[in-house]
């Protein structure tokens, strides 16, 4: 919290979107926590715009594990 409000953020955005367009990329994305407000609203004024229509998922645990285990293939 103490680094808030410093422009590292923005430099970081700055920077990532210029290589992004020095790598012919149409965007880059990331991810957000939804009670994160501050950081939302940062990323709003940037022009960023949130994607409703996504999920992430998430596999951890006994999950990860009985997945891993799987043999891979057809």
């Amino acid at each position: 919290p103490e680094m808030r409000g410093k422009g590292f953020g923005r430099a970081l955005l700055v920077h990532l979107a210029k290589i992004a367009r020095e790598r012919n990329c149409g965007r880059f994305e990331w991810a957000v926590l939804d009670w994160n407000e501050p950081a939302i609203e940062f990323y709003k004024r940037l022009g960023a715009v949130a994607m409703s229509d996504w999920t992430i998922f998430r596999m951890t645990g006994e999950a990860l594990d009985r997945l891993a285990k799987e043999r891979s293939g057809p």
